[in-house]
């Protein structure tokens, strides 16, 4: 990193600004009655030994992993981007581990035996609905697609400590949804908002989704679940899903095309109105611990924390953010000009989480239930 001589004026003066010195925008948010006079420019050559040392350090002395460590801890976007891509390098990895099982499958055994990953059942959400009803009602873990319970149980755990921080952290298609209408948005200039009454009917959408499968799975009884959960449809589910894919038909390739098309222009269209489980993670991030606060004595009405929120929330007029929407992506407490306005905090107690921590809490958990 390097400092031009007002930075450096800055770093010295710290100590004096209610806001990170560093950061223009909240400065010229504040009033003028609060900002640091003038002072005279210094040379470089007239810096004392600890401003010449800390410029030395970000300079010469950090090695290339201490300046990406740096930024990882500091920079939360940059922290959720770098696990979202290490996200979908493992499922790219889980299909080709499972392409590479299906050309050993339907070969007769002549190509080279790759076994079946498990991680590919984290795709059948129905499938492990199923299985978790089973396993609460038996105490049975079936064998047939267990991981796929497991991966269940782990994203449910990561929506009631972490809010929907699994769509926004971890999900592959929430990361291909949010690089479209980031690129929407860098090729059209901006995203298309809905009007308030057309978003809340289509964001219903997802609920209703739910509630079917909810409802069908809840009115099944333990032989319906058993029945379901070994007939050669279950077990041979994950194969159908990537047949579905392989071979994929006119209508259902137009369909997603026509979905990504919309994702161009909305943001997060299809998490937004019609993926069930968001609609579940949402239901659940009520029961959250962590919710992302506004202290609204220091906030300074900049309003850039609500143009961040990819969920159009207005994040400026609340105190403590309890929508279903919030996906707990921290864009907005990223956004923030002035230090220890908007941060995520303990509900009940208050007490203040750093972004980084959050990262690790979300990788934590979904993989220490994993495994």
């Amino acid at each position: 990193m390097k400092f031009d001589n007002s930075e450096i004026l800055l770093l010295k003066y710290k100590s004096d600004f209610s806001v990170d010195p560093f950061n223009r925008t909240a400065l010229n948010a504040l009033p003028s009655s609060q900002r640091q006079p003038k002072i005279p420019q210094l040379k470089i050559k007239k810096l004392s030994p600890e401003l010449r040392k800390r410029k030395i350090n970000f300079t010469l002395e950090q090695t290339w992993y201490k300046r990406l460590l740096l930024r990882l801890k500091e920079d939360s976007q940059f922290l959720r981007s770098t696990i979202q891509f290490a996200f979908i390098l493992l499922c790219g990895w889980i299909g080709i581990e499972f392409y590479l099982f299906m050309q050993w499958g339907t070969s007769n055994g002549e190509q080279t035996f790759f076994e079946r990953p498990p991680g590919a059942e984290g795709f059948l959400p129905i499938s492990a609905l199923m299985s978790l009803k089973y396993w609460l009602q038996t105490g049975i873990i079936n064998d047939v697609h267990p991981s796929g319970l497991f991966i269940f149980i782990a994203i449910v755990a990561v929506g009631i400590l972490l809010k929907k921080a699994f769509c926004s952290w971890l999900c592959p298609i929430g990361t291909l949804s949010e690089s479209l209408w980031m690129f929407g948005k860098k090729l059209f200039g901006r995203n298309l908002t809905t009007p308030k009454w057309l978003d809340y009917p289509l964001r219903s959408l997802k609920y209703l989704l739910l509630f079917f499968f909810v409802n069908s799975i809840w009115q099944m009884t333990v032989p319906d679940l058993q029945a379901f959960i070994y007939s050669p449809y279950n077990k041979m589910a994950d194969v159908k899903m990537y047949q579905f894919f392989a071979h994929i038909s006119t209508f259902a390739l137009w369909s997603i095309i026509i979905l990504m098309v919309f994702s161009l222009f909305i943001k997060n269209f299809w998490c937004r109105f019609l993926c069930p489980y968001g609609a579940l993670l949402g239901v659940l991030s009520w029961l959250s611990p962590l919710k992302i606060t506004r202290n609204k004595s220091t906030c300074i009405d900049c309003e850039l924390c609500t143009k961040a929120c990819p969920s159009n929330i207005k994040v400026h007029k609340v105190k403590k953010i309890w929508s279903d929407e919030c996906m707990n992506c921290l864009a907005c407490v990223e956004a923030c000009p002035v230090k220890q306005t908007l941060d995520v905090r303990v509900s009940f107690t208050k007490t203040h989480v750093p972004n980084w921590v959050f990262g690790v809490l979300v990788v934590g958990t979904f993989v220490a239930i994993t495994g």
